[in-house]
């Protein structure tokens, strides 16, 4: 998949397209593990795939906050902006949850520009960035990531 290169000035002229999608990535119950350890999380629908065989999901699930934090992947994935001095992850706007991700299956990210706008020292851009499930339905997770691009 091809990286979608701009310079910072550019960007106001994606506002409303889509940038592109990411490789699907498979998430593993080794994955979901090291993220329970490094976030504490050890609750058991994530952890315990014997117990997890009897909830209605037929298995363990991943974080949903482990869905999110490959938003930043996900940008990398997708946008290039060569000319910026700093990229900073700036915060985020109405994420969800919208579907359980089932340990094991693979997910994409969909990357759309929605806003770009001054602030000082360079831009700030919002991102749509929905996480596809290979099996199809709603989404596992969907948020508005804001960027900040330093020039």
């Amino acid at each position: 998949m091809a990286v979608l290169t701009l310079k910072i000035d550019e960007l106001r002229g994606h506002v409303g397209q889509e940038l592109g999608a990411t490789p699907w990535h498979e998430v593993t119950q080794t994955q979901v593990n090291q993220f329970a350890e490094a976030t504490l999380d050890h609750q058991w629908i994530h952890t315990d795939p014997q117990r997890a065989a009897a909830s209605p999901y037929g298995g363990t699930i991943a974080h949903g906050f482990l869905t999110l934090s490959l938003a930043a992947w996900a940008l990398q994935q997708v946008l290039e902006v060569p000319d910026a001095t700093v990229t900073i992850n700036y915060g985020l706007n109405k994420v969800r949850f919208p579907a359980p991700l089932r340990t094991g299956s693979s997910i994409r990210a969909l990357v759309r520009c929605d806003a770009v706008e001054d602030v000082t020292g360079g831009l700030q851009v919002t991102f749509a960035v929905t996480f596809e499930r290979s099996d199809g339905g709603k989404p596992a997770c969907t948020a508005e990531v804001l960027v900040r691009y330093g020039n």
